[in-house]
């Protein structure tokens, strides 16, 4: 239903066309990607997204607020019995903002902070060199260990011992384990630092208790409102009571101005969605797709970091396959197979180029599929790689018609109208 879009900007509405045919004959295996239902694209959609609204619930700098109030302190409500904290604030415009805002809380420039490397696997907001993180803080590194590929809490403790760092940062973009976030919270306490937990990644599996929550340990809780989640593109920050005063104050008026109330109802239909039963059934089976998909890529010879998963992500070292991580997700995505191409940890190579893929199982969850499917896509991510490596385009087009063959039997969710 575009019929307005069609006739004022046919070259943007055939694009948003094709990108829908895209997103329902591949098959989508980015871990930061997935699919929301049709509630929330409607929502995102409406006449929200014409209205002001600077400040907070019931203290707001604009007139006509009388929904968007209860839109705003729906979303928060929600947000606070899902994840069982005392504060939420539902304005981030994204992760990163919301990151930003953390920062802007509790430190000054030059503080320091301890975060996940970004070739280990943490984000780049968590002080890495090339974010305005990593420029305006001073900024300690902790990674994982050689041998095991996990977090190295070990070297955590020396770090913070060492450093006395403001913030310590868990959490990041490609961890396929559980993070321990009870001993990330005796580290923070020991020298005084706050514990932010990002769950940006993880939020949907935190919320559907697929994987331990943060809740009890974290003093802020970072996260976005899409990947596991399945929300819309948006940002929120959870904490304790004691620290909402300020983490409300950084987020506006420290770094915003109004909240896209649109994507503020959408978040609310999301979080409304993710305290279902099905909801939990869902984060559920996102964790036994991606330990299925691990075992099928494990037996076929790959090199798995950290030898496997705990999650809806994995990590896949392609050294042994000869052929650089950015050469096999090109192939791969001619063969209707979607990941990116990822460092992996120690990587001799350069990120632009690196040794390894990611890829993750909650885009091909929420169109139902289970183990048996995930035993297919590990065959064809084989097959889509040694393709790769030999230059057979033959065997890449052969693999997206299998491929299209099988999405047509799981419609993605909001593309009904595309199955068949």
């Amino acid at each position: 239903m575009r019929e307005a879009l069609e006739r004022t900007d046919p070259e943007i509405a055939h694009l948003i066309t094709a990108e829908e045919r895209r997103q329902a004959d591949k098959i989508r295996l980015i871990p930061s990607e997935n699919y929301v239902s049709r509630a929330v694209r409607e929502a995102t959609g409406t006449v929200l997204t014409n209205k002001y609204s600077e400040g907070y619930p019931g203290k707001r700098y604009y007139e006509g607020q009388q929904f968007i109030d209860p839109i705003e302190s729906l979303a928060v409500e929600r947000a606070r019995a899902l994840f069982s904290v005392d504060h939420a604030n539902v304005q981030p415009y994204s992760g990163s903002p919301a990151n930003l805002a953390v920062y802007l809380a509790f430190c000054k420039p030059g503080d320091t902070i301890l975060g996940m490397a970004l070739p280990a696997g943490g984000h780049l907001t968590h002080g890495w060199s090339v974010s305005i993180t990593g420029k305006f803080f001073k900024s300690v590194a902790y990674g994982v260990r050689k041998e095991t590929g996990r977090v190295d809490l070990d070297e955590v403790r020396s770090l913070a011992l060492e450093h006395r760092p403001k913030l310590l940062w868990c959490g990041g973009t490609a961890i396929p384990r559980t993070i321990d976030f009870a001993a990330f919270a005796s580290i923070a306490r020991e020298v005084g630092a706050v514990l932010v937990a990002d769950i940006a990644h993880i939020a949907g599996l935190v919320a559907g208790g697929a994987h331990p929550s943060p809740a009890e340990h974290a003093d802020v809780i970072s996260t976005t409102t899409h990947k596991t989640l399945r929300g819309p593109r948006g940002g929120m920050l959870m904490c304790r009571a004691a620290h909402a005063p300020a983490i409300d104050k950084a987020v506006f008026p420290g770094l915003q101005g109004g909240p896209h109330n649109h994507t503020t109802a959408a978040i609310a239909v999301a979080l409304r969605e993710a305290g279902s039963d099905g909801f939990k059934a869902y984060a559920h089976q996102i964790v036994k797709n991606a330990r299925a998909l691990a075992e099928g890529l494990v037996a076929r010879g790959y090199d798995l970091v950290s030898g496997g998963t705990d999650n809806h992500l994995l990590l896949v070292d392609l050294t042994r396959q000869n052929i650089p991580g950015k050469r096999a997700a090109k192939a791969l995505d001619r063969a209707g197979l979607v990941l990116n191409y990822n460092t992996v940890p120690f990587d001799p190579r350069k990120p632009f180029d690196p040794s390894g893929v990611r890829l993750g199982t909650p885009a091909v969850t929420s169109r139902g599929m289970k183990e048996s499917e995930m035993r297919h896509i590990a065959r064809w991510l084989d097959e889509g790689i040694r393709a790769g490596a030999s230059d057979d385009e033959g065997a890449l087009v052969r693999i997206a018609g299998e491929v299209r063959e099988l999405t047509r039997g799981f419609p993605a969710p909001g593309l009904e109208h595309l199955a068949g």
